[in-house]
This record gives structure tokens, C-alpha cells and sequence, in this order.
């Protein structure tokens, strides 16, 4: 595709596989990590052995100023992003009546502002190049809800009202913005879920089985790929909610 694409939150997870079957596919990426370099350091590792090249940059999404800070650094170094991914986002597994001021905060800076933030300052260099593609990975749990993970599923649901509307005011400068809605996927996110707890939702589940990230790899370039999408979640989610 030969695209300059920015990927947050791509250490590790759904991120990681993102950033680098983008990579593989001969895109110049971009992969921001917060606390996890090594792992970032290891996936840059691993490419540079095939002879692909993979940027990694550090930076805290939940914060205005090392956003800006990120963005400078890919516009100067590269003179354009073409794809934005949307990927940064932390869980948080409590009771309602348990979560203080400061853990909302926490996980709406996280998983919510950093796509408004981040996406605000992208879509600038976007609107000047006339063309830019946006993915924002929300959840399930932003369309169907999530016991003990409320504030979780309210961020996700933010994601997505945010992505509809975006690609409603953007599209007058060929910006295509959607969403994709994973499921329950096999990453370190979901460790602390039993194999009782995994088999309980996989029977719940038509195709019987938990995603892979590969899987949401492959809707990233879908929605790369497609200019007739925008403004959508996109759910994959093994038929779990339809």
C-alpha cells in the first residue's frame, strides 16, 4: 500500500499485530508505545531481520502536549500521515458504585480523549492533503454494554458516536473515518479471565471460539483498502452480538 500510518497503542496486543502486518505489507509505520519499549524495541527488532523498517515512538496519548510532540515528529521526518489507527485503551474491570473520580478519569483520558486528541491533530494534515484514512478500535462492550466494566463500555461507545461523526464532517475532504468493534480476542488484555470463564463466552459465541488479532490486522486493511466505507462499526465478533 505504501502508506505512512500512525499506530498507538502497538507494542503489544491487537495494536501490535496492526502495526505490523501494515509493515509487512510495505508501509512505512509508525508505532507508538507508552511503557512498553521493549516490546516495541523487539517488534522493530523482529521486521528489521525480514528488512522491513518499522518507526516506534514513545508517547503518553492521554496527554495534549507529547501528542503533539509525536505527530511533529512523523509530519517532519515523513511529510504526511495517510492512515491514523486509533488503538491506545486500558480496561478496567470494578463495580459502579466502587469507581472513584480519578479511575473515570484514567480510563476516559485513555481510551476516549486520546482519540479525540490524537485525531484532532492528525486530521489537520489530513484536511490540507484533501485525503486520510482514520480506524478507531472501540469494543463489544461499547455496543452491548459490560457488567462491572461500565466505565470501559462508556468509552468504547464514546469511540464510536466520535467516528460517526467525524466521518459525516470530514468527508468534504476525503477522510474516511470508521470503527471496528472487536469481540473477546486472545491478548494479554483478557489474562485474567479463567479457561472457564474463555469457554463460557466462546459457547455463547456462533462460531464457538475467541478472536485473534491477526483478525482485526486483516479489518484494518479492509478499511484501508475500501473508499466506499466510512462512518461505520464494523463488528468482529464471531457473531457474538449481531
Amino acid at each position: 500500500m505504501n502508506k505512512v500510518i500512525l499506530v498507538t497503542g502497538a507494542s503489544r496486543g491487537i495494536g501490535r499485530a496492526i502495526a505490523k502486518d501494515l509493515a509487512l505489507d510495505g508501509n512505512m509505520v509508525i508505532a507508538n508505545y507508552n511503557h512498553s519499549k521493549d516490546k516495541a524495541e523487539e517488534l522493530q527488532e523482529e521486521l528489521k531481520r525480514n528488512n522491513i523498517n518499522m518507526d516506534i515512538y514513545q508517547a503518553d496519548v492521554s496527554k495534549r502536549e507529547e501528542i503533539e510532540s509525536m505527530v511533529e515528529y512523523v509530519i517532519n521526518k515523513y511529510g504526511r500521515i495517510d492512515v491514523l489507527v486509533n488503538n491506545a485503551g486500558i480496561d478496567l474491570v470494578k463495580l459502579f458504585t466502587d469507581v472513584t473520580d480519578e479511575e473515570w478519569n484514567y480510563v476516559i483520558n485513555n481510551n476516549l480523549y486520546s482519540v479525540f486528541c490524537v485525531s484532532q491533530q492528525v486530521v489537520k494534515h489530513m484536511i490540507n492533503a484533501k485525503n486520510g484514512v482514520i480506524i478507531n478500535i472501540s469494543s463489544i462492550f461499547g455496543q452491548i454494554g459490560a457488567s462491572c466494566e461500565s466505565i470501559y463500555a462508556v468509552s468504547k461507545a464514546g469511540i464510536d458516536g466520535l467516528t460517526k461523526s467525524l466521518a459525516k464532517e470530514l468527508s468534504l475532504s476525503n477522510i474516511r473515518v470508521n470503527s471496528i468493534a472487536p469481540g473477546l480476542i486472545d491478548t494479554e488484555m483478557n489474562n485474567d479471565l479463567s479457561e472457564e470463564d474463555i469457554k463460557n463466552v466462546e459457547a455463547e459465541i456462533p462460531l464457538k471460539r475467541i478472536g485473534r488479532t491477526e483478525e482485526i490486522a486483516k479489518t484494518v486493511k479492509m478499511l484501508i483498502e475500501c473508499d466506499y466505507i466510512t462512518g461505520q462499526v464494523i463488528s468482529v465478533n464471531g457473531g457474538w452480538y449481531m
